[in-house]
């Protein structure tokens, strides 16, 4: 069903509007600013998540680098991009790194804690800090892939 989404998204077929998303300003994996305006002109899919991530995260990932290899040449005409809700750990640095065991479109987005939640708030996404007993902690948050169109 995504797929099919997405191609008709890029055959410039009408989707239904939502009240998703937004303006915001991000660094990418390559410490280069990255805007909601980056994105205008093609269609593009959204997660939000986090490297440290047991299981959900790199799933969805794989799922949306499967996605670009089954679109071939079409991927190009598509962005992706996966947007942490763990700032605090995810630098650019870090964000490269883990995204290079999934396809090349995959663009990964970094910030500040208030250009984070910001992101967070105009996508609806949820994400709560879990402490854990050794003193370290995980993120629980949504785990939805937003299919946005070219505007």
């Amino acid at each position: 069903m995504a797929l099919f989404c997405i191609l008709a998204i890029i055959r410039g077929q009408a989707a239904a509007a939502a009240a998703i998303g937004g303006p915001f300003e991000l660094i990418d994996q390559d410490g280069k600013p990255i805007t909601d305006q980056d994105l205008e002109g093609r269609p593009f899919l959204v997660f939000f998540g986090y490297r440290h991530c047991p299981d959900i995260c790199p799933t969805m990932l794989f799922e949306m680098s499967e996605v670009m290899r089954v679109l071939g040449k079409d991927a190009d005409r598509i962005n992706a991009l996966f947007i942490t809700v763990d700032p605090e750990r995810d630098t650019p640095a870090g964000m490269k790194d883990y995204l290079s065991s999934f396809d090349p479109h995959l663009r990964g987005a970094t910030g500040d804690r208030k250009a984070i939640d910001t992101v967070e708030k105009e996508y609806r996404v949820y994400a709560k800090k879990i402490p854990s007993d050794n003193g370290d902690y995980s993120m629980d948050h949504s785990a939805v892939v937003y299919l946005m169109d070219k505007h």
